[in-house]
């Protein structure tokens, strides 16, 4: 039986290093994609280290001609692609009044496009696996969150993309998994954008009574083998979708409290 292969975009830090640690681990052949060629680097030599067989793929799959070469050199590296997880992704927290469109563009370029792009030129070899499509989602995409209106618009895009294709690929044996982790302790909050596009800095939640990426990535490696539809994760996660589908007009309400903590500096779990 052949070697199953991952990639995994976004994969140099949080849930995405953490996924490629865990499918590693397991007998994945792991390529990964990252903007940061010393976080490139330092993951390759961390999976090395853990007798993990890896590729790492210096690329913004925001660009569809890198998205488009990531696929072709980890097919080319490993001879196929049984899983694809969609990860790389960016945040905001700036009200929409303040926001230049820019961040908005770069967001959904980013988190979107990335996804759809590196989904098309994958699906090919996954079709040929009949493997697993991923995309790493959030709270943000089943509830829209003030101060995130570019990052829940892209989310919600992402969820509505990979609702769409799952259903196209019901009888074609590739299965489709739409996932929210909840509140994670990862460096996503701290690389968000600012109103003007700096990153924030400074988390505004508290990290250490979050999830922990590694805790994801082992969740999300059991759904991709029993290839469910869904997962969210985390108690709040769950209390926040289950509530926003009976309970809208309430949930308007605890989340503007919780965004108006963050904005007067207040940890936030």
């Amino acid at each position: 039986m052949p070697t199953p292969t991952v990639l995994i975009t976004g994969g140099t830090s949080g849930i995405g290093r953490a996924c490629a640690l865990a499918f590693g681990r397991v007998g994945y052949q792991v390529a990964f994609t990252g903007r940061d060629e010393a976080k490139l680097a330092d993951t390759a030599q961390a999976l090395t280290a853990a007798g993990i067989t890896n590729l790492a793929v210096r690329a913004d799959v925001g660009d569809e001609a890198a998205a488009e070469r990531a696929v072709r050199e980890a097919v080319a590296r490993f001879g196929g692609l049984d899983v694809l997880i969609n990860n790389a992704g960016i945040s905001m927290r700036a009200r929409f009044q303040d926001a230049e469109l820019e961040v908005i563009k770069r967001l959904m370029q980013t988190n979107f496009f990335g996804t759809v792009f590196t989904t098309k030129f994958a699906l090919p070899h996954l079709l040929k696996s009949k493997g697993s499509i991923v995309g790493i989602s959030s709270i943000a995409g089943y509830r829209g969150l003030p101060g995130r209106t570019g990052y829940s618009a892209s989310k919600f895009a992402m969820n509505g993309f990979l609702e769409a294709l799952r259903t196209e690929l019901l009888d074609q044996g590739v299965n489709v998994l739409t996932a929210a982790p909840g509140f994670t302790a990862s460096n996503i909050r701290q690389t968000a954008l600012a109103a003007d596009g700096t990153s924030q800095g400074e988390s505004p939640r508290d990290e250490g009574a979050m999830m922990t990426s590694e805790t994801v990535a082992d969740a999300l490696l059991n759904a991709v083998r029993q290839r469910r539809r869904t997962l969210v994760l985390t108690g709040q996660g769950k209390f926040v979708v289950f509530m926003n589908k009976w309970l809208p007009g309430l949930m308007d309400r605890l989340v503007l409290r919780s965004f108006q903590q963050e904005e007067k500096g207040v940890a936030v779990g």
